[in-house]
This record gives C-alpha cells, structure tokens and sequence, in this order.
C-alpha cells in the first residue's frame, strides 16, 4: 500500500512562550556543538512546543499547510496520506511515516513544500529522519521526493507571476 506524507517546515505557535523556544533552540546549538543526542530536556522542550494547542489565528502556517494538504490528497489516487512538520509542530516526520506504517503502507514517499536547494532542513535534516526510519523499518520502501528541478520551481513562480501581473 502506498503513503505520501507532506512535510512543511513548521511553525511556533502565536500564544507558545517565546522562552520555551528560546531554551529549545539554546540547547540544540549546545548539542550540535557538542556532537552528542538531545537531552531528555531537549526533548522535553520540543514535544512542549510541537504539541501546543493550535488554532488557525494561533498558528495560519498549520491552517495554510492543512490546505495544501487538502488540495492534495484527492489527487494520489487513494494513497494513504499525512502532514508532518519539520520543526516546531506535530506530528514530526518520523511520527507521520509510522502512522502510516501501523495503517499498512508499504511504500511511503516524503515531498516537501521546501522547494529551494541550500536548506538544512530539506537536504539535510529530513534524509536524516528518513535513514533512521529506513533502519528501524529495512522492508519499507521509503522514498524522499527530493530536490526539486529548479526549472519546474520556476515555471510555477512565472504562472503565479502571470496571475499577478
């Protein structure tokens, strides 16, 4: 059975305290530079913010990604579908591609609404995520629809220009 999931970057939520988030990101640069896995704190911290209560005026990155996300999957042929959020929002990718595991998918293929190359987030965090996931599960087919041709990005930028203009 196939799996699409469609992971935006995420967004920190209007009403999320902004020293939640500045502790967050202070001890992931601590860890980074350090080399070393998240602390139980970090972790703490980023299922805090993740899974803080969201409305569309607390977090309109959510509601705008919901919206792709309804456009889209009528149009995967009845592939088994979810969002996921790189950062900041739940559920994660890693989250995603299990729910759609333990709903009997096979082959699950990742695509990102970060369409530029050069993002960390995109070339490097989210092939990451997919190698451990590919480790913990070596029967899925697990692909990450990834980069993007620069050509098509801008066809569809012209077409939006063109409404515009």
């Amino acid at each position: 059975m196939r799996g699409v999931v469609l992971v935006g970057h995420g967004g920190i939520a209007k009403d999320c305290p902004g020293e939640l988030v500045s502790k967050l990101k202070r001890l992931e640069a601590q860890r980074r530079a350090a080399g070393t896995i998240p602390s139980a704190e970090e972790q703490e911290l980023d299922a805090t913010i993740r899974r803080w209560p969201r409305t569309a005026a607390t977090d309109p990155y959510r509601a705008g990604l919901e919206a792709v996300g309804v456009a889209l999957r009528p149009l995967l042929n009845g592939a088994l579908f979810a969002l996921a959020y790189n950062e900041f929002c739940a559920p994660s990718v890693g989250e995603s591609v299990e729910d759609l595991i333990s709903q009997g998918a096979t082959h699950i293929t990742v695509v990102t609404t970060m369409f530029t190359p050069g993002g960390a987030h995109s070339e490097v965090e989210i092939p990451e995520t997919l190698a451990r996931l590919r480790s913990k599960h070596p029967g899925l087919e697990l692909q990450y629809a990834w980069p993007f041709d620069v050509h098509v990005i801008a066809k569809t930028l012209l077409q939006q220009v063109k409404q515009f203009s």
